[in-house]
């Protein structure tokens, strides 16, 4: 089933659901990071995260950026995702492998530790939003819903995951569910909804069995006046780095280091963070960038 993104809505508005599968954009991350399980598990559950939480933003450009930062040994995740369904990131520490934790799961929160959950939310223009919360429990779908409720002060279910084994990332993806104020005083609904929730497993199971997105907004807002909108959004891992990009910052380091560069390694080499591409800069690039950087101080 291809990556894609649904929305939706129950309680005559007052519930928004949001459902996400992330199975090939998740394997092609750990593909390209050459992640471990747990590694695997980490990232594609952030990942999803992060795209669930920016389908919620309007102006075109809008993006979040999710940054778990605890002191296991995973370190730290960074994932930037954007309102048009694409999505990037990487793990620092890509090789590290744990034990299965006492359910005889993926060991993420182990992996990951105690620490700290940055969000910054970017809507295209002026200051973007950021906010900090402390880890609850490094297993990201806990986090993240700890961090909408006390920093954007909604109500709100978060269910990741990813299953992955030797063939690779099988199934992943993520539903998110938010009361909103209209409905936040119902106190039948939010318990009704509370049990829904509970009674899940996880997600993948869901994906696994076959089931589709909207049967399983079908399966939990079914009988509370779902709308699922028509649209729905293909989702993919992109990286907007560039050959070009990469003179830009080498450029940055100025004359000097760039001749030291030419004598020593006769280039440069620089690997995204975010995609593992590696590019390759030889010395006529880094003599171009110094031309340039001459051309420019006898300009001014």
């Amino acid at each position: 089933m291809a990556d894609q993104l649904i929305r939706g809505t129950a309680a005559e508005g007052g519930i928004r659901a949001v459902g996400a599968i992330t199975t090939r954009l998740t394997e092609e991350a750990r593909q390209r990071h050459q992640l471990s399980y747990v590694a695997s598990a980490a990232l594609g559950r952030t990942m999803v995260s992060g795209l669930l939480m920016a389908s919620s933003m309007k102006r075109p450009g809008s993006r979040v950026n999710i940054r778990v930062k605890g002191d296991g040994p995973l370190g730290g995740i960074l994932v930037d995702a954007g309102l048009d369904g694409t999505v990037r990131g990487y793990v620092e520490n890509s090789a590290i492998e744990l034990p299965p934790n006492g359910q005889g799961k993926l060991d993420v929160g182990g992996a990951v530790g105690s620490g700290y959950l940055y969000v910054v939310r970017d809507i295209g223009y002026g200051y973007p939003y950021s906010s900090t919360v402390e880890l609850v429990s490094g297993e990201i779908g806990d986090d993240v819903t700890n961090y909408l409720v006390r920093s954007e002060q909604t109500p709100s279910a978060l269910i990741v995951g990813v299953f992955v084994d030797k063939s690779g990332v099988t199934a992943a993806g993520g539903l998110l569910l938010q009361i909103l104020p209209k409905a936040a005083r119902d106190d039948a609904l939010v318990e009704k909804l509370e049990s829904r929730v509970s009674a899940l497993t996880g997600f993948t199971p869901l994906l696994q069995a076959g089931k589709t997105l909207p049967e399983i907004f079908q399966d939990l807002l079914g009988d509370m006046n779902l709308s699922i909108f028509p649209e729905t959004q293909m989702l993919r891992f992109h990286c907007g780095c560039s050959f070009d990009r990469v003179l830009g910052a080498l450029k940055m380091l100025g004359e000097d280091e760039l001749q030291d560069m030419i004598v020593k390694d006769d280039g440069a080499e620089a690997t995204c963070d975010f995609c593992g591409t590696v590019y390759q800069a030889n010395k006529d690039h880094l003599s171009q960038l110094i031309f340039d950087l001459q051309a420019e101080s006898s300009a001014t």
